[in-house]
């Protein structure tokens, strides 16, 4: 194997993965950002093409925000060869091309001991982290999210694999009567999150299963009853295929366990209590990269999910998108990457979308994960008639592409992970 490629590899299975825990596993400083400007056929800033509800876009040249994430792991004693390691990061998020004014916040605090003999070599940890969120990258869609600021054990050999407990208390928070000031509720809950990971399946191939209890811990609907919710998820990973790994993924949720009121996508976080049994959410997805050569990589993915309630009747999202990068020399990627969204709903018509982004690039190399890498790019957008509304509404700068079914944008980005 090509040297580029052995330096290309282990982040690229970091990345592939999910292992959410790579940074915080090595000492020292690290980070990501991504963040650029452009412009576009409609009117202010640059325009970015998505259907909002229960969808995500594409990223390539279609991220109109900023973001950016960096922190400090170390260890900090070591005692009869546990090792205890302190992780500390911020974090900021903007909409806008621009950080401005946006918060800088705590997005991990906490302590792991490592290499417990009673937890036959796993980890025991508290406090606020990143916990076990592998995503499909071309979408950004954490398809399962263990968030929070909990404590839990981890990495506890158990048979042919690994199991890993966490408790997690999301939304602490209470709902208080605007002209009394007594307590008349509150959105949080309890959840539990357990994982059995690495299991041998076949060859080059393992499963993980991960499964959510959620218990709420007061009223907060009009009827101030308190709603529970779980979800369990399973994943196939297949390495070694064309030198990448392919994910297949299927999830079902309820109630809270839908993730609906954490941000789009996000199974396995504590969403609205306020949910009911009979809001479903239902996902199975086909997400695979490959480097076949070390000037050629490719991203693919399949996905179909479907929401279920009483008040909002079923809605399906189909999507499929490709993105090929090839390497013109070892500082130079052309990408190119192609996505299209159908949303069927039973209270509208069908939706259509559909995303063309050309993207020359400096990078740090020419495989499909090295990073960082500087961008430009042009993007255009088709939708039919009945996505207007909701191009309109999803777009960072408003409604300016009014009666309109195609847009173009354009501009520059930086995206890195270090």
């Amino acid at each position: 194997m090509h040297r580029t490629m052995l330096k290309v590899l282990p982040a690229a299975i970091i990345l592939a993965l999910g292992c959410a825990n790579a940074a915080a596993d090595e000492e020292g400083f690290h980070g990501y950002f991504r963040v650029g400007a452009g412009g576009g056929s409609g009117k202010g800033p640059q325009s970015c093409y998505g259907l909002g509800g229960n969808t995500m876009k594409y990223r390539l040249g279609n991220e109109c925000d900023a973001y950016a994430e960096f922190g400090y792991t170390k260890e900090i004693a070591k005692s009869d060869g546990v090792s205890y390691v302190a992780t500390i990061w911020a974090d900021v998020y903007s909409p806008k091309s621009d950080f401005g004014d946006a918060k800088l916040g705590i997005a991990k605090a906490f302590v792991e001991a490592k290499g417990l003999d009673f937890l036959n070599g796993g980890t025991a940890w508290i406090g606020k982290r990143y916990y076990f969120r592998p995503d499909i990258h071309m979408l950004d869609l954490q398809y399962i999210n263990f968030n929070g600021t909990g404590a839990g054990v981890d990495q506890v050999k158990l048979g042919p694999g690994k199991f890993g407990y966490a408790f997690f208390k999301d939304n602490d928070t209470n709902t208080r009567d605007k002209d009394t000031g007594k307590i008349v509720g509150t959105p949080s809950a309890v959840r539990q999150n357990f994982i059995y990971q690495d299991i041998p399946a076949n060859a080059d191939g393992s499963v993980d299963v991960a499964l959510s209890l959620i218990t709420a811990q007061g009223g907060d609907d009009a009827g101030g009853k308190k709603h529970n919710g779980w979800q369990v998820s399973l994943f196939h990973k297949q390495a070694k295929v064309f030198g990448g790994v392919n994910t297949v993924g299927l999830q079902y949720g309820v109630g809270p366990g839908t993730g609906v009121g954490v941000g789009n996508g996000r199974i396995g976080a504590s969403g609205y209590t306020s949910l009911g049994s009979d809001v479903t959410r239902l996902r199975l997805f086909d997400d695979i990269w490959v480097q076949p050569t070390e000037n050629f990589g490719m991203e693919l993915v399949a996905l179909v999910q479907r929401d279920k309630s009483n008040a909002g009747g079923s809605s399906t999202w189909t999507t499929l998108g490709v993105r090929p990068v090839y390497a013109l020399s070892k500082n130079v990627k052309l990408q190119l990457e192609l996505g299209t969204d159908r949303v069927t709903d039973s209270a509208g018509p069908t939706k259509r979308l559909t995303k063309l982004t050309l993207a020359p690039t400096i990078s740090a190399g020419p495989g499909l994960w090295s990073r960082p890498e500087l961008r430009a790019f042009v993007t255009y957008g088709k939708w039919n008639d009945a996505a207007t509304a909701s191009v309109n509404a999803a777009n960072n700068s408003g409604p300016v592409y009014n009666n309109n079914t195609s847009g173009v944008s354009y501009g520059f980005q930086v995206e890195t992970w270090f």
